[in-house]
């Protein structure tokens, strides 16, 4: 039976997912937006003791750049086997593919989502990706699905309102 309630790891991918899948180029620099939702939801998940792998078949600095504000040290850029690359990610954490939920958007996702103990489309993803996943957001890609996810799963795991707890308090003291 595939829970929410056993992931210690949480993959996703980043366009589509962390974006909105929109790509823009100035001047040969390629840029990206990013919620600011879903970075408050990757810092709850890790300081809840959780791990975060961003795997993407893409280079883009911006997303290192994004990795490093997070304080995300798993990142694989230019993935052409998504599997193999976690799997090498799962090596260095100690971790199952039976521990990890992936996040995706697009067909080159499924193979992934299948690999893995527990997956999740954002709202937006295509429909081969959706009836893929055991869960979809309400939200799409770019757009809080991926905090929404992370709520999802540490609800599911009865960390959610600890972690809530604890970020009010640090913040009530500053």
């Amino acid at each position: 039976m595939n829970t929410p309630s056993n992931i210690k790891v949480l993959a996703l991918d980043v366009d589509g997912v962390l974006t909105n899948g929109t790509i823009a180029f100035s001047d040969d620099v390629e840029t990206k937006m990013f919620h600011v939702h879903d970075g408050l939801g990757i810092s709850l998940w890790q300081k809840s003791g959780f791990h975060t792998v961003l795997i993407s078949g893409r280079n883009a600095p911006c997303v290192f750049k994004r990795a490093n504000e997070l304080q995300i040290p798993h990142v694989k850029q230019g993935s052409k086997d998504k599997i193999t690359d976690l799997n090498t990610f799962l090596n260095l954490l100690d971790c199952s593919p039976e521990e990890v939920c992936f996040v995706g958007d697009d067909l080159g996702d499924i193979a992934i989502m299948q690999h893995v103990g527990y997956s999740i489309a954002v709202q937006n993803a295509a429909d081969e990706v959706k009836q893929n996943a055991h869960w979809t957001t309400s939200k799409n890609g770019g757009e809080g699905a991926v905090r929404e996810a992370i709520e999802h799963l540490m609800k599911a795991s009865n960390t959610w309102e600890q972690s809530v707890s604890s970020m009010m308090s640090e913040h009530a003291t500053q």
